[in-house]
């Protein structure tokens, strides 16, 4: 793990609520309109619906999202012309541990 690249990731507010929103997308975004067939990305947002949540521009939502699935926290994934973002529960749960032991 990068754990710098990591805390650098979660030192920002808009991009803990980033995180928290997508934890529970059903609370925070209307329905998402990807295919059906597409199950295997499930709870998926698309990128237009946290930038609208967020009230940030296009280019720093864009950027946000980047940071945090450079860090290993988000998932994305490509539906026709749009992309859609979900938490990596595996790397958070990763690094929960991480921290219960190390820190």
């Amino acid at each position: 793990m990068k754990y710098v690249k990591i805390f650098k990731a979660l030192s920002n507010e808009a991009r803990l609520n980033i995180l928290k929103w997508l934890k529970s997308p059903d609370l925070y975004f209307p329905p998402q309109n990807h295919s059906l067939d597409e199950d295997d990305f499930v709870n998926g947002v698309c990128v237009g619906s946290i930038k609208d949540k967020s009230g940030l521009s296009q280019s720093t939502t864009s950027e946000y999202l980047s940071i945090l699935q450079d860090a290993g926290f988000l998932e994305s994934k490509r539906i026709g012309q749009w992309t859609y973002f979900k938490r990596n529960e595996e790397f958070i749960k990763q690094l929960s541990n991480w921290i219960g032991k190390e820190l």
